[in-house]
């Protein structure tokens, strides 16, 4: 794959089935550099295969059928737009407007009755983002900071624009079309944010929740009478990551605190799905301890609590063993039981949990489960594997059976690398898992050692395009999760925490030096580093304490723990869980303070708008480098957040590849990657 076939990567979103299991409906979406935007449509598919474009809006998502089946209500955003709600009949037709909110729509679920959408949408502080003609962003009030949680990263400010619950009534699609009213009768026109519901062009939406907070994942109860959703309304939610369930009536008033009652610990709860038979509600969970902020490598596990008695609240998953905390998704599935979405191992499983706590693995093996929907006894999922971006399955005897070809041209078009998984040892005897991509040819090739983010994430089998664009270029790639990533219990995650740059750095040289020693394909005289936010930090200190890589990447980087503190979204707590507080052991973790052992040539690459690792990491880390004579660059992305990489504008995350494969081909050059610029 080549950079400037980033087009050629559709992903799918979470389907929807419809009630008689027949077909489903899943949004496909991919970068376009013409709009240099993401664009996408909802498509229609048979379980026999059979499919149909169903939308042709500039970007549609997040389709659900109504319980009865016969709408279709799903998220429609136009060039430069924010998302609306729109609705069309399940067999087809033009789609009905129902939201017009200045900020856009976010999450919204269906009535059982199938007549009205609850939804969150973040409400504007007046004079604040377009809500007053003339005043933009450079000339609005100040903002005066009282908090902790600000900020965050991909949204900005946030306490001036909470997220909120609302309601609308999903109007008679078969009405007459609404007509804006001209000459004798026209009035003056309403125009910017929420013009269209003043006009009554889209139906008027009522507001359940006000409070300082953002209210977030709402679900219907089984009798939809009330309304579940997740928000942390304590006194305290400033100082600590705590978040509850609550439930409200339709017509608003004082919500219900569902979760965190009373105990010895506390939990960030999240996605409330009530069972069908509407006697319980499940959620997930992470154990925050007393704190309420001891967040490192704490798995999500499955909970259920009666709605009667909600202080009788189960654990239904170990979470030392299951960890539902990558896709934070709960699908109802059956009178008393969820579909949720295990990470093991760089798999991405789906499990069948019930009320009792039993558990059937649905779908395993070298895939990862993106998204899942159920009717009656059939099971569909989106995946991402090896050799798809992107497509969608139906669940059948223990493995899945794909429906569509959406990375059919990615195939036809690009070479896809091997995923060849490989365990290596760690010098404390740690088996150390990952995987090997390797370029054509025989080699001797380059290898890039790349490490990833989090540091409580994983690589797995999913089709990962950065492995792919570097294998193209003639590198051999190393992909591993150390310790401190997630897949793999929580003691695995949890044993650099006040030890980072310790065994993770042992873990990642020592998945190089096996795979050296183990294809003679590679060539040990010619290596890369390369990482982002926390791979950012281990390539940092990997180059100030191993002095073999001809170059480094350093992008998006966590670089200097205490300056991290009060310039990151998550600095206040983050720091301080993964580093400790006592200066002198912070210091022994920080990439900032070796910097003085640095010779290895650095590329630098941040975004402006990265509010998570922000870009002062990286401008400090160049100019340190510069300064001492150590070859470096640093290479700044405008209106990008820490997500570039992953959901970037598409000229920018083309040109990113770009000038990744121009350093590379400056220190370790191949034959599809020259140093000539012209050859390239």
């Amino acid at each position: 794959m080549k950079p400037d076939q980033i087009e050629l990567l559709t992903t799918t979103g979470a389907p929807t089935l419809h009630p008689d299991g027949s077909r489903l409906v899943v949004a496909a979406t991919r970068p376009d550099f013409r709009a240099d935007a993401y664009v996408g449509q909802l498509w229609e598919i048979t379980l026999d295969g059979g499919r149909r474009r169903l939308t042709r809006g500039f970007l549609d998502t997040s389709p659900e059928y109504s319980p009865d089946g016969e709408l279709l209500v799903f998220l429609r955003a136009e060039p430069g737009g924010k998302p609306q709600l729109f609705a069309v009949r399940s067999a087809g037709g033009e789609p009905v407007q129902l939201t017009d909110q200045p900020l856009g729509v976010g999450r919204f679920h269906i009535s059982p009755d199938s007549t009205t959408v609850v939804f969150t949408a973040r409400v504007p502080e007046h004079g604040r983002y377009g809500t007053v003609d003339g005043v933009s962003a450079g000339l609005e009030d100040p903002r005066l900071v009282t908090q902790y949680k600000y900020r965050m990263n991909g949204l900005g400010y946030t306490t001036d624009k909470r997220s909120q619950l609302f309601t609308v009534a999903i109007p008679d699609l078969d009405a007459e079309p609404y007509i804006t009213a001209v000459g004798r009768l026209g009035q003056k026109p309403v125009d910017g944010p929420g013009a269209l519901e003043q006009q009554g062009a889209v139906p008027s939406a009522t507001q359940l929740t006000t409070a300082d907070a953002d209210h977030l994942d709402p679900a219907f109860s089984a009798d939809g009478r009330q309304i579940f959703f997740t928000a942390a309304l304590a006194e305290d939610a400033d100082s600590t990551l705590v978040s509850d369930i609550h439930s409200i009536g339709l017509d608003g008033g004082t919500p219900r605190q569902l979760t965190n009652l009373g105990g010895a610990t506390l939990l960030g709860c999240g996605t409330a799905r009530p069972s069908a038979d509407g006697t319980s509600v499940f959620f997930l969970a992470s154990d925050l301890s007393a704190s309420g902020l001891d967040f490192v490598a704490r798995n999500t596990a499955l909970y259920v609590l009666p709605t009667n008695d909600p202080e009788a609240f189960r654990r239904l998953t170990d979470p030392e063993t299951v960890d539902f905390g990558d896709v934070q998704e709960l699908i109802a599935d059956g009178p008393d039981s969820v579909l949720a979405f295990n990470r093991t191992r760089g798999m991405g499983e789906l499990l069948r949990i019930s009320s009792g706590g039993e558990i059937e693995i649905l779908v395993s093996g070298p895939t990862v489960v993106t998204g899942a929907a159920t009717a009656g006894n059939t099971v569909i999922v989106s995946i991402t594997d090896p050799s798809t971006s992107g497509d969608v399955a139906v669940v059948e005897g223990g493995s899945v059976r794909t429906l569509s070809d959406f990375s059919a041209a990615l195939r036809t078009e690009t070479r896809i690398g091997e995923l060849q998984e490989r365990t290596y040892t760690a010098p404390d005897g740690t088996p150390v898992h990952g995987w090997v991509v390797l370029p054509e040819g025989e080699g001797p090739h380059p290898v890039l050692l790349v490490i990833h983010g989090g540091p409580f994430a994983q690589y797995g089998w999913g089709y990962f395009d950065e492995a792919q664009v570097y294998a193209a270029a003639g590198y051999a790639v190393l992909l591993c999760n150390p310790r401190g990533a997630a897949g793999y219990g929580q003691e695995h995650g949890r044993v650099i925490k006040e030890a980072m740059g310790t065994v993770d750095l042992d873990d990642v040289l020592a998945y190089l030096d096996g795979a050296l020693a183990e294809f003679d394909a590679m060539d040990d005289e010619r290596l890369g580093v390369m990482g982002g936010s926390y791979g950012g930090y281990l390539t940092a200190w990997t180059i100030a304490h191993d002095h073999r890589f001809q170059a480094a990447i350093v992008e998006r980087g966590y670089l200097d723990p205490p300056s991290f503190v009060g310039s990151s979204d998550i600095g206040w707590f983050f720091s301080e869980q993964y580093t400790g507080t006592d200066p002198t052991h912070v210091e022994s973790q920080n990439p900032f303070a070796k910097i003085g052992n640095v010779r290895t040539p650095a590329f630098v690459i941040h975004s402006e708008e990265d509010l998570r690792c922000p870009i002062e990491q990286a401008q400090r880390y160049y100019t340190a480098l510069k300064k001492q004579g150590v070859e470096t660059e640093m290479l700044v992305f405008p209106g990008e957040t820490h997500e570039l990489s992953r959901s970037g504008s598409p000229w920018h995350r083309r040109q990113r590849f770009d000038h990744i494969l121009r350093w590379w081909a400056k220190y370790l050059p191949t034959a599809a990657n020259s140093s000539d610029p012209a050859a390239r």
